[in-house]
């Protein structure tokens, strides 16, 4: 940074999304527009005219949800538009709002440069006016300029201002505003009295108001002189369906989540159809395949398809309506569509999960619903073809549990355990019927006060079963979790862990899909190198094969979002913390032959090193894309972060257990963050069962357990730390509470 600018200034300064890393000084060389000596418009008629060519940007989060919003302008008559990189949100789904309210999805990222933060987006509109790019390098302090953008969500909002000077932030000048500029700015354009681009507002200063940034057009210019087309498709990361395995069709948003698929939006197809095949071959008849699927509007409809030929011809089996139907699809629209059977069935669970599957036989299909046999046609409009799932309407719906066999596995319990846990559970089964109405009408009003408070009741002790099968689910992954780390260092599968870390919080999680998912990508990464080859060969091939072949990367725009502490999430999404994304290289390195790859704790940031038998040891941020850094980042780094200096304990390489707990720690700042005792409760009951000798944790726990009405979880802690009196707890406190209970 040049001194021109003090560190108190840059300390006060508030990034609007990104981290301005180290850069080369964009290239002056662009084409601005002829310089004239037209006079100077009036504000008013500059903003009209300019309005014209300002657009809204939207992006998608992890959950599918608008997650943010910001201002780009119209560069090429095309499509083009121009903004910020971190309005677009690095991997995720970009809607642009024309002005007039049409929206259109993001094509490509035509251009893009994260340290400079600026991108270019295609949207697949023509005739848009284009804002002319002016000369950023003529500008001079004290001239007058005006920005657009949404602050706050107020779109196509104008504000007029001067430029203060030119600043320099590690290598890259920028243009200093006396203008308030908020969220939402960022992206919009800076123009001067002629109506010329200058540049696009990026940051703003967290000392005052009217203190902001722009990254000068001179660099945007550079950019499109030599642009890095993405098209969406290879853009988009968040739970991305792998081709070599599902093949989406006629629209909807088909995504990975819990190692399943979920679907929402109306497909293309007619009635809201849409498509997702599965590339896995099927077999001669007789076979079948099954899913599990819950829907979230029982109106809607979403299940199995076979014996399709990729387009619009295909079987179907699927709930709707709260009922189970069978349809033969013979093309596009209703007329071309035989309903061969819809019929309800008391073992279908509205609103719940539940596993269809259907046994497709030379003369017969047959279709179960929680491996009841519901459906049977002889119907044999269709040959053999491939399988998958189907949605229909504007319905969202999870899928988990795919199949396709021989001879499948009952989905339900056996008969056998459903006893003996009908057994060990007390269940209320009396239901009123007409004649226990009608004995209950002398006593009408006395009845009617009585059932409602049974039925109080009965609620009551639906949320104590939901509850215990929470803590039947919760202590089982405790006890995997202290199984699984209990053995020799070597012996520990780590990944195996962290997903049972991820479990905690997402019962539905399927461990072994993960498992088999990051098999199958070692298989993958193996076939990238010859066999016997040199570990700095198969290092090379695993950080290409991470982050440039398959776009894993670190979570700059959403770092606090928890999903980035599921590694199943990471895995879905290729964004992560630095701690997930280096578990994912710990054990994709270990998978193909590199055991000499450990985690490294440095201060807030976990990286990996890389010791060979022969030569130096690396160091590498797997958050910044595999970077490998000297000695001089690292004590750059860690003075940042800590303000003082790096030790050689610092590198050392942490255990499998310290790594799980320290992925834990993220999820307990999370929950303190949100003031959520319950997780933070859950978080602690972890930490204590995998390092039980810890008396903060012990301590903090039996003040929750106190807290949430556990007394004798709480007694329990609070003895423990009695019997051992270990220091730094007030330990009167702690008898005296003991005593209390």
């Amino acid at each position: 940074m040049s001194s021109a600018i003090s560190k108190s200034l840059l300390t006060g300064l508030l990034l609007a999304a990104l981290f301005l890393g180290a850069a080369e000084k964009p290239s002056t060389k662009s084409r601005p527009a002829p310089a004239t000596n037209a006079p100077a418009k009036s504000i008013e008629s500059l903003a009209e005219a300019a309005l014209k060519s300002v657009v809204t940007i939207s992006h998608h989060g992890r959950d599918g949800k608008p997650d943010g919003v910001g201002a780009g302008f119209v560069v090429a008559s095309n499509g083009l538009i121009a903004t910020c990189f971190h309005v677009i949100g690095e991997a995720r789904l970009i809607t642009v709002e024309l002005p007039g309210g049409k929206k259109f999805p993001v094509l490509e990222v035509f251009a893009s440069d994260r340290k400079l933060d600026l991108a270019v987006i295609r949207i697949a509109a023509t005739n848009l006016v284009p804002l002319p790019l002016g000369d950023s390098n003529a500008l001079k302090p004290g001239t007058p300029v005006i920005a657009i953008g949404n602050p706050l969500g107020l779109e196509q909002s104008v504000v007029q201002g001067v430029v203060s000077a030119k600043r320099e932030f590690d290598g890259i000048e920028m243009i200093q505003l006396a203008i308030p500029i908020e969220r939402g700015n960022s992206g919009g354009p800076l123009l001067d009295l002629q109506g010329r681009v200058h540049g696009l507002l990026t940051m703003k200063s967290a000392l005052t108001a009217n203190l902001g940034f722009a990254m000068p057009v001179s660099a945007l210019q550079s950019l499109l002189a030599k642009p890095n087309p993405l098209p969406m498709e290879r853009w988009l990361t968040i739970g991305t369906l792998n081709p070599k395995d599902w093949t989406p069709l006629l629209g909807a948003r088909w995504s990975r989540r819990g190692g399943g698929l979920q679907v929402d939006g109306l497909g293309s197809g007619f009635g809201g159809r849409s498509l997702c095949l599965s590339q896995k071959p099927v077999p001669a008849a007789p076979y079948e395949i099954a899913v599990t699927v819950k829907l979230d509007d029982e109106a809607g409809a979403a299940g199995l398809v076979f014996a399709s030929d990729g387009g619009d011809r295909h079987y179907g089996f699927y709930p709707t309506g709260g009922q189970l139907r069978l349809t033969r699809f013979d093309g596009p629209n209703v007329y071309t569509w035989d309903i061969l059977k819809t019929v309800p069935s008391p073992h279908y669970r509205p609103g719940e999960w539940n596993a269809l599957r259907v046994r497709v036989e030379k003369d017969k299909i047959r279709c179960y619903v929680n491996d009841q046999l519901i459906i049977e046609s002889d119907d044999h409009g269709l040959a053999a073809g491939r399988v998958g799932l189907a949605k229909f309407r504007d319905t969202k719906a999870e899928f988990k549990h795919f199949q396709i066999g021989t001879n499948l596995a009952a989905a339900s319990l056996s008969a056998e355990l459903r006893a003996a846990l009908d057994r060990q559970i007390q269940e209320y089964s009396a239901q009123p019927d007409s004649k226990m109405a009608a004995s209950l009408q002398a006593n009408a009003e006395a009845s009617r006060a009585r059932l409602g408070e049974r039925a109080r009741q009965l609620e009551l002790e639906a949320a104590r079963l939901r509850q215990l099968a929470l803590a039947v689910h919760r202590q089982s992954v405790h006890t995997n979790l202290v199984r699984v780390l209990g053995g020799p260092e070597a012996k520990i599968d780590l990944f195996h862990a962290a997903l049972l870390v991820s479990k905690l919080d997402n019962p539905e999680l399927d461990v072994e899909a993960y498992r088999a998912q990051l098999d199958e990508m070692a298989r993958e990464l193996a076939a990238k190198f010859p066999a016997g080859a040199a570990d700095a060969a198969k290092l090379d091939a695993l950080t290409k094969y991470l982050f440039t072949e398959n776009g894993f990367h670190g979570s700059r725009h959403d770092y606090y979002n928890r999903a980035n502490s599921y590694l199943n999430e990471v895995l879905d999404d290729r964004e992560g913390l630095p701690i997930t994304l280096s578990i994912l290289f710990i054990e994709l390195a270990r998978r193909i032959g590199l055991d000499n790859v450990a985690g490294v704790p440095i201060p807030g940031h976990f990286m990996v090193k890389h010791t060979p038998k022969n030569g130096a040891e690396q160091v590498i941020d797997v958050f910044e894309g595999g970077k490998t850094m000297t000695r001089a980042d690292l004590d750059e780094l860690v003075e940042a972060r800590t303000g003082g200096p790096l030790t050689d304990e610092m590198l050392q390489a942490a255990t499998k257990r310290e790594i799980i707990l320290r992925m834990v720690g993220n999820l307990t700042s999370i929950a303190q963050r949100a003031e959520s005792s319950g997780e933070l409760l859950r978080y602690l009951d972890v930490m204590v069962a995998l390092s039980p000798d810890k008396p903060k944790d012990r301590w903090t726990r039996a003040m929750l357990r106190l807290q949430s009405g556990d007394p004798a979880g709480a007694k329990e802690d609070l003895k423990w730390l009695l019997d051992r009196n270990p220091p730094g707890i007030n330990l009167e406190r702690a008898a005296e509470l003991y005593r209390s209970l």
